[in-house]
């Protein structure tokens, strides 16, 4: 069965935006761009809240070297995408799904089918409804040392407890600190 996989950069207080959705505190090089293109290798399709969503779709169809990776350019366009969104009636960027709301029988369904895992790119929302409903399996969070102070946090309205098993950690030179975990059911 395919895993769903959250891959988030939050601040040391824990925040996936700024409280108007800004990212523009994110760290990145080329270290963290290689680690990027690892995770890229081992999945084919990406699930979106529509706020991250919207955000992507206006951004990576244009995006072009150097300021980003080829491999991360192609692979973003050309992936499966899926946006869960009760507002959006039509989905511009390539390959891309509409599914209204996120429930546990969409979700299998997705986990059940051929291919490689899943990933959820910032979409706070989507990884809280999935986390709630066990249907996370693994989080890469990016840590990046940095405090806005004010913003969103990726966690909200978490219904229970979860227990996770650390499974990895890595440190880049510009500071940022990847902490790979795994859901225990």
């Amino acid at each position: 069965m395919r895993k769903i996989i959250a891959s988030e950069m939050v601040t040391l207080e824990g925040f996936f935006a700024g409280l108007k959705g800004e990212i523009d505190w994110f760290l990145w090089n080329d270290e963290i761009a290689k680690s990027a293109i690892e995770l890229m290798g081992a999945v084919d399709m990406m699930l979106f809240g529509r706020v991250t969503y919207d955000l992507m779709a206006s951004y990576w169809p244009t995006a072009k070297p150097p300021e980003e990776d080829p491999t991360i350019i192609e692979k973003m366009n050309k992936s499966a995408k899926i946006v869960f969104s009760n507002t959006l009636q039509k989905a511009e960027w390539n390959n891309t799904r509409i599914i209204k709301t996120v429930s546990t029988e969409e979700i299998q369904k997705l986990k059940s089918q051929p291919g490689k895992n899943l990933v959820i790119y910032g979409s706070g929302t989507i990884v809280s409804e999935l986390l709630n409903l066990g249907l996370l399996d693994e989080m890469y969070i990016m840590v990046c040392p940095v405090i806005l102070g004010e913003g969103k946090p990726l966690f909200k309205d978490i219904r229970q407890r979860h227990k996770l098993k650390h499974m990895e950690t890595k440190m880049f030179s510009n500071g940022v600190v990847m902490l790979r975990y795994q859901a225990i059911p």
